[in-house]
């Protein structure tokens, strides 16, 4: 199978998608998917313990600009692109 890059600001993920990425990623916590810079994070007070991981993952599917990016996919595994290298080691 060839890897595919994740293009969610076009094609914006549902929550099986996000769950997905996240078992391939090895995450087991939906902040490490996100992009905690962003304004959408702070405004939204995602940092806070107390969100459940449903909320953060619904706060994804709602601005998708949080996701993390880019994202590669190959088979049963996915790394982030940042930097490059990640992306290595599932090719």
């Amino acid at each position: 199978m060839t890897p595919t890059i994740v293009a969610y600001l076009d094609t914006p993920p549902d929550v099986a998608t996000i769950r997905d990425l996240l078992n391939k990623l090895g995450f087991s916590d939906a902040r490490q998917l996100m992009r905690q810079g962003e304004a959408e994070y702070q405004e939204l007070h995602l940092a806070d313990p107390a969100l459940s991981q449903d909320t953060l993952i619904a706060a994804m599917l709602t601005h998708p600009r949080l996701i993390e990016r880019p994202i590669v996919v190959n088979n049963d595994q996915a790394a982030i692109g940042r930097p490059p290298e990640n992306v290595l080691a599932i090719l």
